[in-house]
């Protein structure tokens, strides 16, 4: 199979290097990501500057494959290698974005430049994989991708559809296996999520704050990451609310 491996963390992180170690013996893999972290972008594209670009060739030796250094967003990352670089007679088969640093969890999927580069494969009708690990999880990323690239076949969709998958590997594998489960997104707010800082005269906000599940229910990705399950929400594009379109089509 021909990957696209990007993600929001930096192509110099070890969570990417990871997937690039346990995929590439048995598929083609190219890399396509960002020079420097980027997380929280979403689907943020860099619009009419250069975005500057160069061969990694510290993965490309190491590993005998193609790997680009993208001077721009996670979906930038993606969607340059798609849209200039591929080609019709090579085309990618599968997109697969991580392994982040920190899960991806309910209503941060919205923020996630993890997804927004999975995303972008998906807008291309690509099938992708958006691939997260708790930073206090037992696991290693080589643990993560090695689970994820020996399970890889078996979590396509028999029907050959089109998806994208939101993936979070748990604190720690119940049962000591890894056992998936599909559930839908939860939702996550943070408490205090903004300090205030004055320095020089100037004044400066940070982001921060304590979690804040509002809904963490037994189908929910939080609840199956807690009991120790890989979770999976398959995600869409279309943000139609369609029970308020069909009201408002009666009236």
């Amino acid at each position: 199979m021909r990957i696209l491996l990007s993600n929001d963390d930096g192509i110099k992180a070890p969570g990417i290097e990871s997937l690039v170690r346990a995929l590439h013996k048995e598929h083609e893999v190219i890399v396509s990501a960002p020079m420097q972290q980027q997380s929280g972008m979403s689907n943020a594209l860099t619009i009419g500057k250069p975005i500057e670009v160069a061969r990694d060739a510290e993965l490309e030796e190491k590993y005998g494959i193609e790997a680009w250094a993208v001077g721009g967003t996670p979906a930038d990352s993606a969607k340059l290698y798609i849209e200039a670089f591929m080609t019709k007679e090579k085309p990618v088969e599968l997109v697969i974005s991580g392994i982040n640093h920190g899960a991806n969890l309910a209503t941060d999927i919205i923020y996630s430049g993890t997804v927004g580069a999975a995303m972008e494969g998906y807008f291309h009708d690509i099938s992708s994989f958006a691939l997260s690990l708790d930073v206090e999880s037992e696991l290693s990323y080589d643990e993560a991708a090695e689970i994820f690239a020996r399970d890889l076949q078996s979590l396509l969709p028999e029907d050959g559809k089109t998806f994208l998958y939101n993936m979070n590997f748990p604190l720690f594998l119940k049962d000591g296996v890894p056992q998936y489960v599909f559930g839908r997104q939860g939702k996550r707010d943070y408490l205090n999520a903004f300090t205030k800082e004055e320095r020089d005269g100037k004044v400066f906000y940070t982001m921060a704050g304590e979690i804040y599940d509002r809904d963490k229910g037994n189908a929910t990705d939080i609840y199956a990451t807690e009991q120790g399950y890989i979770s999976i929400t398959p995600l869409v594009a279309d943000m139609t609310d369609y029970v308020e379109l069909d009201q408002r089509l009666e009236k």
